[in-house]
């Protein structure tokens, strides 16, 4: 008997991708979501969340690279980290990796996802949990900036899709609330889909953001695993020259760190911010 191959299908945006399931390694629907963590023999384990592809073990280091190191170089001080999401372990492995960073807060709805990780994917957060410098915290992200008292150089948005939990960490009182939580020159980060086919996400992102930051912009990275062009993520800072590094800073900067990186490099970090034209006229037209 020939066994018949099983695939992932997602759909988004009238298109659509597969994943050829090697093995089903954990599938259940918790209060949260709906999680499946599979092997691929190409990706290798991937885990998808209400049946969209989050992370897979092939491709994670070029978005957590992106979405940890360019904010973190862009500043050159960062001391104070607050990840919003990110419970694959993956963003608080590159900031982990910042000695002079003090204190990592980490605030992440579903524990679960954290467990899972740790099992499945323990090279997305490399030990990192151990951290001394995290303090991680269960809670909604919106209602952790709504009341908290500190304040962050740096907050790190690292969500699912703007649907069920995610969605509250796309709207503008997320980002004020935010805002309110940064310090002077504080830089906020964060996911905002493939823009190719997902327009309306960033222009309601731009909207939101230019309510709150003097500076707001976006910039990009290709990641396979996120069909359809680019990743993009969203910048927001009062201090515009935060995003306007020459190469020579940047390596100096990386230089004192002495880190080796898969995907992220200074070059990288500055092309990152020259968005395509049909990016920059909708958000001009917006």
């Amino acid at each position: 008997m020939i066994n018949k191959k099983i695939w992932h299908e997602e759909l988004h945006c009238h298109l659509g991708q597969y994943f050829l399931i090697d093995k089903m390694l954990y599938q259940e629907k918790n209060k949260y979501h709906d999680i499946k963590i599979f092997n691929n023999s190409i990706m290798g384990k991937i885990m998808t969340i209400d049946n969209i592809v989050q992370t897979t073990e092939k491709d994670e280091f070029i978005y957590h690279e992106m979405l940890s190191h360019v904010p973190i170089f862009a500043h050159g001080s960062i001391k104070d980290v607050l990840i919003i999401g990110g419970g694959d372990g993956g963003i608080l492995r590159e900031i982990s990796r910042h000695n002079n960073i003090n204190n990592i807060t980490m605030v992440e709805i579903d524990i679960s996802i954290i467990n899972l990780c740790k099992k499945y994917f323990p090279k997305h957060n490399n030990n990192a949990y151990e951290d001394p410098r995290l303090e991680l915290i269960i809670d909604n992200g919106l209602d952790f900036v709504k009341k908290t008292n500190k304040k962050f150089d740096l907050i790190v948005s690292d969500s699912t899709d703007p649907v069920g939990p995610g969605k509250s960490l796309f709207l503008s009182d997320f980002y004020f609330n935010c805002k309110k939580s940064l310090k002077k020159n504080g830089i906020f980060v964060a996911q905002n889909g493939v823009s190719f086919f997902q327009k309306n996400e960033i222009i309601s992102t731009y909207k939101n953001l230019k309510k709150y930051f003097y500076d707001t912009s976006f910039y990009q990275a290709a990641i396979p695993t996120y069909y359809g062009g680019t990743m993009m993520f969203a910048w927001g800072s009062d201090n515009i020259e935060l995003r306007l590094n020459n190469l020579e800073q940047l390596k100096s900067r990386i230089k004192k760190t002495k880190l080796i990186f898969n995907y992220y490099s200074p070059q990288i970090h500055i092309s990152s911010f020259s968005l395509p034209q049909y990016i920059i006229n909708t958000l001009d037209e917006s």
